[in-house]
């Protein structure tokens, strides 16, 4: 007797947000991303993507915390308590990024080696290479279903773009 095949479980749909973790505005637009993590949980994979501003003195630093962080299994919440300090990281740089790591209960000194020895590095230029080539220039910029969103300006009227673009590419996986 053959058992039917199970059907293979649907792949979520992807959002990235082009993030920069020394940024006001990336900051404000947590609420709109935990609110999505809420709605659709893990039919939506939700993707940081770094894209350092020259203005910010630490913003390449935090991206390659980050990617320490995820590497420990931990990067959304590194990502979210370091944005919730944007402004102490502007004055106390790196050893910031190391203390948060240690209050989160990370490695701590391995967020600090890789800081040092530039493990991380490609991985944050090659995100912001790729934000260069498809027209990314501030953040958070966000895109879904082929489509770009800024939210450097504005993130008025972004998180209902971003759930009727979600929602038709859900739909459409249904069919």
């Amino acid at each position: 007797m053959d058992l039917p095949a199970s059907a293979p479980a649907a792949r979520p749909a992807v959002l990235e947000v082009w993030c920069e973790l020394q940024c006001p505005d990336c900051r404000t637009a947590l609420g709109d991303i935990a609110a999505l993590r809420e709605r659709y949980g893990d039919a939506l994979d939700i993707q940081l993507r770094h894209f350092p501003l020259p203005k910010h003195q630490h913003a390449m630093a935090a991206a390659q915390a980050f990617e320490e962080a995820q590497a420990q299994g931990r990067g959304w919440e590194y990502a979210e308590a370091v944005l919730g300090r944007a402004e102490a990281l502007a004055l106390e740089g790196e050893p910031l990024l190391v203390e948060i790591a240690r209050e989160l209960g990370l490695d701590a000194e391995e967020v600090d080696t890789a800081l040092v020895d530039g493990r991380h590095l490609l991985v944050v230029d090659a995100d912001e290479a790729e934000g260069k080539a498809i027209g990314v220039t501030g953040t958070p910029t966000y895109v879904v279903a082929g489509e770009r969103l800024d939210g450097g300006t504005s993130q008025e009227g972004l998180r209902a773009r971003i759930e009727s673009l979600v929602d038709g590419l859900l739909a459409g996986r249904q069919q």
